[in-house]
């Protein structure tokens, strides 16, 4: 009896405070031409009870695109020469992944809270092993995540998210150019003292349309015509070239 009235107090106090939540646009279409896009997410925080006395409350957003494993090789410079050395495989790297906070990331979420809902950009990477006789694995997940940090395709921003009077909340959330297709998982989560009070999930669709689509499925569904295109149009763009400064020339 007593492990139920417990259970029943924790499934109300964490029902206490829950998320309304609204995107700016839930779909993304990539164009020929696409340059990039922006989600304003915002929503509100629902309540059956005041407004719990405390810590104020703080909103954390992410946005996750599809996850794959990844080859991080090393390079060393060998006789003058650039070459690969070691490998690792990092086994679940998100291909785009975002983090909006409404304040520092290690004041509005603790480590084990991190640990557990997977929030920030390191935890987010998974990486089982490394190979024998490599002794410096995370290095390899550090230079993943510095290389595409550097791509905007993994962001940290602090202070992003605004929150008013501890209900509404609102944020933007850049996507760059190089966004790979499929479902953008979003996750909002309202945290105090830096523990989780409430979660919530939906996705973004992000796909391919119009040539950009065509072009797309021809080069995965018939590589050889998609082949032979492209080399014809490679022919074609250096005859026209050649054409071209031939006539300036005279």
């Amino acid at each position: 009896m007593r492990w139920l009235i417990v259970l029943f107090f924790f499934c109300n106090s964490a029902a206490a405070e829950t998320v309304v939540l609204g995107l700016s646009q839930n779909k993304v279409s990539i164009t020929t031409n696409f340059d990039g896009s922006e989600i304003l997410v915002f929503g509100a925080v629902k309540r059956e009870k005041p407004i719990p006395e405390g810590s104020p409350l703080e909103v954390i957003v992410t946005v996750s695109g599809p996850s794959e494993p990844v080859n991080v090789r090393r390079k060393e410079k060998r006789f003058g020469i650039w070459v690969n050395t070691d490998a690792v495989e990092v086994d679940h790297a998100p291909s785009f992944y975002a983090v909006a906070t409404s304040g520092p990331l290690h004041e509005v979420l603790s480590d084990v809270e991190d640990l557990r809902h997977k929030v920030s950009v390191p935890q987010a990477i998974r990486s089982v092993g490394a190979p024998m006789g490599i002794t410096d694995a995370p290095s390899f997940t550090e230079a993943l995540i510095r290389i595409r940090t550097a791509n905007n395709l993994y962001q940290l921003m602090e202070g992003h998210v605004a929150v008013d009077d501890q209900t509404l909340f609102r944020g933007r959330i850049e996507l760059p150019a190089a966004l790979t297709e499929g479902d953008y998982e979003t996750r909002i989560f309202l945290t105090r003292d830096g523990k989780v009070v409430s979660e919530y999930t939906t996705s973004i669709d992000v796909r391919k349309v119009g040539l950009e689509r065509w072009l797309f499925s021809l080069s995965r569904e018939e590589p050889v015509y998609y082949g032979i295109m492209s080399l014809a149009i490679a022919i074609a763009a250096g005859w026209l070239a050649s054409a071209a400064f031939s006539f300036i020339r005279t």
